[in-house]
């Protein structure tokens, strides 16, 4: 008989010391470290001969999608801010070693010109697009909304709406029947948490754009969906995501008794990137812990 894992100790319930790094936090420097799938994804040709491009590549997870859909065969480039190029480098350095291309695209989404320049370059050094992520995110928490910066409000609008609106935008005439455009939404678009309400607003804004966006390209063979994780551990909790009184249990208080790790997500993304998802357009998938999403 197959031995079968038990999914509240596949991965230990992290306790993470006190910790706090800058905006937009690095894995490297990440206690305890995530794991991104470097040591255990195993892919099996699903993507062969995708073309992807990944928002936020560089660490948690739209790391652990880039390592994901290169071992199944995909051409990865990422995007990502200047200062995670440490973090960048080894997931370059991972889809490689899964002998594919890889493209590097440093840069920050909230200007319009690096948005459409990131598809530009990824089109011409693959020779196409059709797979899109948009997982690129800002998530600072704030106690209370008379506490909120306008002008932070506006960088996480920008970062994380806008930046999805225009890479898509960008995308679209590249995109051929049979590609696909995956959004990364949160349980915060559903269950929003009062100290992240500016980051929830976005999640639920880019849930709601997947739909209308789904049904749109539905008839042009374009299929678009979202995945909505709960808490997992990446570099954007201890980089002001959460207050960090709030780190010590993170994610202990999910169903499952513990927080996600990123190369626990990387499947949902793969699935609907895929041919097996082919009937699959305007869903919202959960990844969270056996946290309801509607």
């Amino acid at each position: 008989m197959a031995d079968i894992n038990d999914p509240r100790t596949l991965h230990p319930k992290i306790d993470p010391p006190q910790q706090e790094q800058p905006h937009p936090g690095l894995d490297e420097k990440l206690e305890p470290k995530a794991d991104l799938g470097l040591e255990t994804y195993e892919g099996t040709g699903r993507l062969t001969g995708r073309k992807a491009l990944i928002t936020g590549g560089d660490s948690g997870i739209g790391a652990a999608v880039a390592i994901a859909f290169a071992r199944e065969g995909a051409d990865v480039a990422i995007s990502y801010l200047p200062e995670e190029q440490p973090d960048a480098d080894v997931i370059i350095k991972a889809i490689e070693d899964a002998g594919q291309k890889a493209l590097a695209l440093p840069g920050d989404l909230q200007e319009l010109a690096q948005c459409e320049r990131i598809v530009a370059d990824t089109v011409e050094a693959f020779g196409g697009l059709d797979i899109l992520v948009n997982n690129a995110s800002r998530q600072i928490w704030h106690d209370g909304i008379g506490n909120i910066p306008d002008e932070d409000f506006d960088a996480t609008m920008k970062s994380n709406v806008y930046s999805s609106y225009r890479v898509t935008k960008a995308a679209l005439p590249h995109l051929k029947p049979g590609s696909s455009i995956i959004f990364t939404s949160s349980i915060q678009a559903y269950q929003p948490s009062p100290h992240l309400l500016d980051y929830a607003l976005t999640k639920a804004a880019m849930n709601n754009l997947s739909k209308g966006l789904a049904e749109q390209l539905a008839p042009e063979g374009i299929r678009v969906n979202a995945v909505a994780p709960g808490p997992v551990w990446t570099p954007l909790q201890p980089s002001h995501g959460q207050p960090p009184e709030k780190l010590e249990e993170f994610g202990q208080h999910s169903p499952l008794g513990r927080a996600g790790q990123p190369a626990e997500l990387a499947g949902a993304y793969v699935f609907l990137a895929s041919d097996e998802a082919s009937f699959v357009m305007g869903e919202t998938l959960g990844v969270t812990g056996g946290t309801p999403t509607p």
